[in-house]
C-alpha cells in the first residue's frame, strides 16, 4: 500500500517537473518586454486618464466661463473655482481653478458637464513628489500658463 502512494508521488512530481519546464522553455524564446524607463518609456493607452487640465482658445487663454458645474458635478469635491467678469467681455472669465488631486476620483463627471470643453484629462503619468502638499493644490491656470510659455 505505501509503495503504491510512492509511486503515484514519484509520477506525480515528475509529472509537474515536466511541465514547469516546458513552461520556463517556452517562456525563454519570447522577447523580453523589459523597458528602460529612464531613457525609454512605455505607449500609454489612448482611454488613460491623468489629473484635469485647461483646454486654451485661439489666443491661448482658457476656455472656462467659471460657471461652477463642475464644482457642483464632482462626487469628491475636490474643484475650487473662482472666476469674474471683466469689462467689456460677453462671458465671466476663471481667475482661480485649484484641484485637490488627492482626492481627485478620475470619475470624469466634471469633463462631461462642462458646457465649454474647458478641462479635459491629461496624458501626463509620470508626475512625481515626495510632499503630499503638491498635489492637494493643482492650479489649473497656472498650468495653462506654464504650458502656454513652453510653445
Amino acid at each position: 500500500m505505501k509503495a503504491k502512494n510512492i509511486l503515484k508521488d514519484v509520477i506525480g512530481g515528475f509529472w509537474s517537473l515536466l511541465v514547469g519546464m516546458s513552461i520556463t522553455l517556452r517562456e525563454f524564446f519570447r522577447k523580453p518586454v523589459t523597458v528602460h524607463y529612464p531613457h525609454e518609456s512605455l505607449k500609454m493607452s489612448p482611454r488613460y486618464r491623468s489629473h484635469l487640465i485647461f483646454t486654451a482658445d485661439e489666443d491661448g487663454s482658457s476656455k472656462c466661463i467659471a460657471c461652477n458645474l463642475c464644482v457642483k458635478a464632482c462626487p469628491t469635491e475636490c474643484i475650487f473655482v473662482e472666476g469674474e467678469k471683466k469689462e467689456g467681455a460677453k462671458k465671466k472669465s476663471v481667475t482661480q481653478y485649484d484641484l485637490d488631486f488627492t482626492r481627485c476620483s478620475l470619475c470624469g463627471a466634471c469633463v462631461e458637464v462642462c458646457p465649454t470643453d474647458a478641462i479635459v484629462f491629461s496624458k501626463r503619468y509620470n508626475i512625481v513628489s515626495g510632499d503630499k502638499k503638491d498635489f492637494s493644490r493643482i492650479d489649473l491656470c497656472k498650468d495653462l500658463e506654464e504650458r502656454n510659455k513652453k510653445k
